[in-house]
């Protein structure tokens, strides 16, 4: 494009990007490929972001949609979202070397159901109905201990039998404002209700929910970069949209449309915490080559959450 270029004000929510528990295990399947040499295999997306799982592919990862689909004598890989009880059950009896890339915040979500299932609770699981995470999470405990709750007029609906015996847990990627009504809407109803925490929304969804919720009403227009069937990721559209401002989510600078800057001086940037901060440069590059952009970071919480790695890949 050619001749003066309008100029257009940058707002980039910090916390963004990557998460610990993404890190984490996108470099499990990096440190897999290493020493086991490829393939590797890995059960599901290790996270969801097509930019990151084609870059594993091009390594030498190779993604199936179930276990039977990993031939004998090769390692796979369990996505960071967590599986069902029955997954590394079944790659055992196999004899399949196998890597739990689940998020510990996860990991800790499924042992918060099995120790409330022992103890004689019905837990009230509040989640998306088909994420992955949703579903192994409920394999973690014996069929018909979880009810799934998805909204506050499931809280509302919701029937048990024993209201003194109850407990609730949440996926880690909601809305945090949107599992508050629901909560306020089971306590309400439920009283007894136990609460393991305040919920186990992760601290990276709740940070980059609120670093968006902070910029939200002073632009004219927000982006979200991350993948269409990110959990995370949609809710930061939804939080800006909360704020009255319109926002868009796109996996890549290339998805921008061109249409939606009419009248944009000011625009916020952020991006689902699987999205690596490489997308964000490109996305500002590509704004650049257009406008005349000035840039300017707003951290509401600094980060420096790490998880470690599983034992016998720290030195590989």
């Amino acid at each position: 494009m050619s001749g003066i270029r309008p100029p257009l004000d940058l707002l980039i929510a910090a916390p963004r990007g990557f998460c610990a528990g993404v890190d984490r295990a996108i470099r499990i399947v990096e440190l897999a490929i290493e020493k086991y040499g490829a393939p590797v295999y890995v059960r599901h997306e290790i996270v969801h972001n097509k930019f990151v799982v084609d870059s594993l592919k091009a390594k030498g990862a190779i993604f199936v949609d179930e276990l039977d689909k990993v031939p004998d004598g090769v390692p796979v890989v369990f996505s960071a979202h967590g599986v069902p009880k029955a997954v590394p059950a079944k790659a055992e009896e196999r004899g399949l070397d196998y890597l739990d890339a689940t998020c510990p915040l996860v990991s800790k979500v499924h042992r918060q159901a099995e120790r409330l299932v022992n103890q004689g609770r019905h837990i009230l699981f509040i989640g998306h109905a088909g994420h992955p995470e949703v579903i192994g999470t409920f394999g973690q405990v014996p069929e018909g201990a979880m009810t799934l709750v998805e909204t506050p007029a499931d809280a509302e609906q919701v029937t048990v039998t024993d209201p003194e015996n109850l407990a609730f847990l949440t996926q880690t990627t909601l809305s945090v404002d949107d599992t508050a009504a629901t909560l306020e809407v089971l306590k309400r109803r439920f009283p007894a209700i136990l609460a393991p925490g305040p919920n186990d929304i992760c601290y990276a969804t709740t940070n980059r929910q609120g670093a968006v919720k902070a910029i939200a009403s002073s632009v004219d227009l927000m982006l979200i970069i991350g993948g269409k069937n990110s959990s995370n990721s949609l809710r930061l559209v939804e939080v800006a949209e909360r704020e009255g401002t319109t926002a868009y989510l796109i996996p890549r600078a290339e998805d921008l449309d061109w249409a939606w800057f009419d009248g944009v001086k000011t625009l916020g940037i952020s991006a689902g915490a699987s999205a690596p901060e490489l997308l964000v440069r490109e996305l500002i590059g590509k704004l650049a080559e257009r406008y005349e952009v000035t840039e300017r970071e707003v951290e509401t919480v600094p980060e420096n959450v790490v998880f470690k790695l599983p034992r016998g890949l720290e030195a590989a």
